[in-house]
């Protein structure tokens, strides 16, 4: 039996998730194009691509296909589509402008911290959360349920925000046969606004245990260079 051929980087490039992951930022450069023009097919071009996201962590693990590439195009497509649909609701909401920049900070500062401590740490996802760090970031990032919940809640909640930022249409309203014209898109916003809210605070808690971890690690290090002098100065 031959030995199977070893892999190249174009192996990689072309491994089944990845290329899910190039759909997702073709679909998402796509609602990006028509963002300002076309608000329902953006948002179906956008909720496609974030959707997709779930299906290549379950192709990688499939077909044995998770890698370090991988891991860093979802992430990065994740922040970047997230980050530039915010920049459209800052200038659709200019009052708010500095609220969804504060937003943006929060999300990009967050999980880059989070990442760079998991990597320092030792660890070779930044899913790989144990315990140690605290039982909600832990259920956060190991039950694929509440991290779906969680991610899905925080773009609709911005996605209503971005539909309700054009003129409203006549019918289809929700009630409307009784007099009560509430968009759908304000019911999107305000269903899923508790969910997106906790999505924040867990951002929060992320980068501050992330500072906590870097620090524990300069302290380790540190700790272990001066040994390692006294040591060698004895």
């Amino acid at each position: 039996m031959a030995a199977p051929k070893p892999i190249t980087t174009t192996t990689v490039f072309l491994f089944i998730p990845n290329l899910i992951g190039y759909a997702r930022v073709i679909l998402a450069l796509s609602s990006l194009a028509v963002m300002r023009w076309y608000p329902k097919i953006c948002t179906w071009l956008y909720i496609l691509s974030c959707l997709l996201d779930a299906f290549d962590g379950l192709a990688a693990r499939k077909f044995n296909q998770s890698t370090k590439f991988g891991a860093i195009l979802d992430m990065v497509t994740d922040r970047c589509t997230t980050s530039c649909l915010i920049c459209f609701l800052s200038s659709a909401y200019p009052k708010w402008a500095i609220f969804y920049q504060l937003l943006i900070s929060l999300d990009l500062a967050s999980h880059y911290m989070h990442m760079f401590a998991m990597l320092s740490s030792g660890q070779d996802s930044h899913k790989k959360v144990g315990k140690e760090r605290g039982w909600f970031l832990n259920l956060y990032y190991t039950n694929r349920t509440v991290l779906f919940i969680f991610c899905a809640a925080n773009e609709l909640f911005f996605v209503a925000l971005y539909l309700c930022s054009f003129p409203p249409e006549t019918p289809p309203y929700f009630g409307s046969r009784y007099g009560i014209p509430i968009s759908y898109a304000t019911i999107m916003a305000v269903v899923t606004f508790p969910i997106w809210l906790g999505k924040q605070l867990t951002n929060v808690i992320q980068m501050v245990q992330a500072a906590q971890l870097l620090a524990q690690v300069d302290v380790e290090e540190r700790n272990g260079k001066l040994a390692a002098a006294n040591a060698k100065n004895k």
